[in-house]
């Protein structure tokens, strides 16, 4: 199995101040064989946010965020996905449901991404247990 992390898992994971940094140590640390994985808007989302001195208390540069990310790419459990040629079908019934909120995009398209390859989902956002279907962890406090 291949655990799509959310943004808010792998920043977690690098920021030693950040809320959440020993759940997602635990969770990383309790499962050190599991596979997990970036996908495009996962990478982008974690190079953004590691790199706002909004978002992060202690912000990189962006050649330091390159290093961050190409040090997770070269664990051998860490794994880039690419966009897998289902995932339109699994979005569009994600986003037709009914009372779908605007605000919920992106989250549709990661657990559509997730479901189109396979995936759990792995986040602290627990919006994603609305999305029926969807192979989800949430981790909490």
């Amino acid at each position: 199995m291949i655990d799509l992390l959310d943004v808010n898992v792998w920043v977690a994971c690098v920021d030693a101040r950040h809320t959440h940094h020993s759940i997602a140590r635990d969770y990383w640390d309790r499962n050190p064989s599991l596979r997990r994985a970036f996908c495009r808007i996962t990478m982008l989302g974690f190079l953004r946010i590691i790199t706002s001195a909004r978002a992060c208390l202690n912000p990189k540069t962006p050649a330091e965020a390159w290093t961050i990310y190409q040090e997770f790419m070269a664990i051998s459990d860490v794994e880039f996905l690419a966009e897998p040629a289902a995932i339109e079908e699994h979005f569009e019934t994600l986003t037709t449901a009914s009372a779908f909120p605007h605000r919920l995009w992106t989250d549709a398209y990661l657990a559509a991404f997730a479901m189109a390859n396979g995936c759990r989902l792995v986040s602290f956002d627990g919006d994603f247990s609305r999305f029926a279907g969807l192979n989800f962890l949430h981790l909490t406090p």
